[in-house]
């Protein structure tokens, strides 16, 4: 196999390792499109705010442009965000085992190309964002800040899941700025929300590399908690579960979201219940269901739009 066909060491069967050409395996492995788990991760508060947002003006007219359009900058974005992380991070990544295989540090790719592809990558959001009000392309851009320092937070804090909340949480704003052209309490809250899920998730996801991070001085969420994660997961999914339902309540939303809502709340609590931090392929499979419970809110939330909207 050409080291341009080599899967990254965690990777799963995908259409990338199987059907893309050879060529263009690194890049789309750079930008994570063997992994869509994260574009899915990003692009669910984008879809809850839109719909919170539609719920509040009694309209669905601003959907069918929001949700498609969404889908397409979640998924540019992250791969954007994921070429920047692996730019800055190629030397730790060389160091730790899971992802010593990335196609920076393994020279599948040189850190000029991958400049350039984040640049690509970056304008195609750009024509999505555009496509938005004034307001929210001025929200959209405000988010590039958070983007850019998460990469180096891991080297300072044990709360890079904080900085990663930040960043992909934006879309609980977007939805708002995109529909209303404007924030108030329900973005505020549910963005606050999906920062705490964000935490929640995250940590699980990290506790795949604990052993690793120790050695080369990585710092995290899951090595702060250790044996208190599922004391932490229930305290962050909890306060998730309030903030969004906080956002509901302000939204004046109908029953359907909170039948969303307690979906979401029930998903969560099942991830804390299961979460075994020493087996890494059950904390990848909890992290990976967060696309299912942000789904279920979502569908809620939807609804219920589609009920205010009649």
């Amino acid at each position: 196999m050409s080291n341009a066909a080599a899967p990254v060491a965690d990777s799963t069967s995908n259409w990338v390792d199987t059907h893309a050409p050879l060529w263009a395996r690194p890049y789309l492995r750079l930008s994570r499109f063997d992994r869509p788990i994260g574009w899915w991760l990003l692009l669910l508060p984008c879809w809850w705010s839109a719909a919170l947002a539609s719920g509040i003006v009694h309209s669905l007219r601003g959907l069918p442009l929001a949700i498609p359009l969404f889908l397409i900058g979640a998924m540019v974005m992250r791969g954007a965000g994921c070429t920047w992380n692996d730019i800055a991070d190629r030397d730790l990544d060389a160091r730790v085992e899971r992802t010593k295989s990335r196609p920076i540090p393994s020279k599948q790719i040189t850190v000029k190309h991958a400049t350039a592809f984040l640049v690509v990558q970056a304008l195609v959001g750009l024509a999505v964002l555009i496509q938005f009000n004034s307001f929210a392309i001025i929200t959209g851009i405000a988010s590039l800040a958070i983007v850019a320092i998460y990469p180096f937070m891991k080297r300072i804090t044990y709360w890079p899941q904080i900085v990663l909340g930040l960043a992909f949480s934006w879309g609980a704003l977007m939805g708002f700025a995109v529909i209303l052209a404007h924030l108030g309490g329900a973005a505020i809250a549910l963005y606050l929300g999906a920062i705490c899920w964000v935490i929640g998730y995250d940590t699980i996801y990290a506790h795949q590399d604990t052993e690793d991070d120790l050695l080369v001085g990585i710092k995290s969420t899951a090595l702060l908690f250790a044996e208190r994660t599922q004391l932490a997961l229930a305290t962050f999914y909890g306060l998730a579960a309030a903030l969004i339902g906080l956002s509901i309540w302000i939204s004046s939303s109908g029953w359907p979201a909170w039948a969303g809502l307690l979906a979401f709340a029930a998903h969560l609590l099942w991830q804390t219940r299961k979460i075994e931090i020493g087996d890494s392929a059950l904390c990848l499979r909890l992290f990976k269901s967060n696309r299912d419970a942000g789904l279920l809110l979502f569908a809620g939330l939807l609804a219920d739009a589609v009920l205010r909207a009649n």
